[in-house]
């Protein structure tokens, strides 16, 4: 499920911590690292559970309607294509899924303003009206149905960034990454009619196909170790390589790039160093300022030669690419 650029980041935001509070022990900022990354996948789970939640919103607001005074005939013969979706059904069926949300403690019944709100935006798209126009459903349609609404109704939802921020600290900044992988699920659901759990690591997953690739896990604990350990030495590495007046105002963000780009480079003989810098200049453009890119790109280019040339980075294998 996580991929490398995300490790990187989860990461970098540990040693950012630990830049800010020195006592921050190596134990605690590993600790820290692995609660961060399961969180990443909870909250994949818990929007995934809004599936259920939003069909039965619907399914309510349906039985509300057939129960009015004086209903009309649409409220007497609703179109069900929606409270009957394949996804929800296959979701609510599989014991695992409802084997985690129970041990997660994962709900959304205290929410049902937003699950009210969502589903009377809903019914205005455009997406939502053809599918429950279409003459024909499938699994693959419910499915895309789903997908369109992970892709347009939460990532800059205000309701979900509020419920998001009270849930947990890290979940507000992971919700594009974990809506996508809510939609890779849903694609794989759509052709399978089957949901599965998704291993926490991508190289678990491409190990399970068979590929030999190297431990997500091992990487990013021994990338943030290698950072942690080393930090002071970069710290004073990178002051050293601007002038008086710059490293009065260097960001403590860019250092931690920096340095983190320093400690790949040298930890994993791997890794290509264009690799390693890409990275992190990418990196910065969404956690630091917008110089940042063209800083971080320079120093850690300019460092990274002056330790190939000392001897204390050497390439090896697909490193030398």
């Amino acid at each position: 499920m996580l991929n490398r650029r995300i490790l990187r980041i989860k990461a970098f935001k540990v040693l950012y911590s630990y830049a800010e509070n020195p006592d921050l022990s190596l134990k605690e900022a590993l600790d820290s690292l692995e609660t961060s990354s399961e969180a990443t996948r909870d909250l994949y789970l818990y929007m995934m559970a809004v599936i259920p939640a939003l069909t039965a919103e619907a399914a309510r607001r349906i039985e509300a309607a057939r129960g009015k005074f004086n209903p009309t005939e649409e409220d007497l013969h609703p179109n069900l294509r929606f409270v009957q979706n394949g996804i929800s059904a296959l979701l609510e069926q599989d014991p695992d899924f409802a084997r985690l949300l129970e041990k997660k403690k994962f709900s959304w019944a205290q929410n049902d303003a937003i699950l009210h709100n969502l589903y009377e935006t809903l019914r205005t798209r455009k997406y939502y009206q053809a599918y429950m126009a279409a003459p024909q459903t499938s699994l693959e349609a419910d499915a895309a149905l789903w997908k369109h609404v992970f892709e347009e109704e939460f990532e800059d939802n205000e309701e979900l960034a509020a419920i998001l921020e009270d849930s947990s600290i890290h979940w507000a900044d992971d919700l594009p990454y974990a809506l996508g992988c809510c939609i890779r699920s849903l694609e794989e659901m759509g052709k399978t009619g089957r949901w599965n759990f998704p291993p926490l690591y991508q190289s678990e997953i491409l190990e399970a196909q068979g590929k030999q690739v190297d431990d997500d896990r091992k990487f990013v604990r021994a990338l943030l170790s290698a950072a942690y350990g080393r930090f002071p030495e970069y710290n004073s590495l990178i002051a050293g390589a601007v002038s008086k007046w710059d490293r009065d105002r260097l960001y403590t963000t860019d250092i931690v790039l920096i340095a983190m780009g320093l400690a790949e480079a040298e930890t994993f003989p791997e890794i290509p160093v264009r690799v390693t810098i890409n990275e992190y200049v990418e990196i910065s453009k969404y956690y630091s300022t917008p110089k940042s890119r063209i800083f971080v790109n320079g120093l850690l280019d300019r460092l990274i030669k002056e330790k190939e040339a000392a001897g204390a980075i050497a390439k090896s294998g697909k490193g030398l690419i």
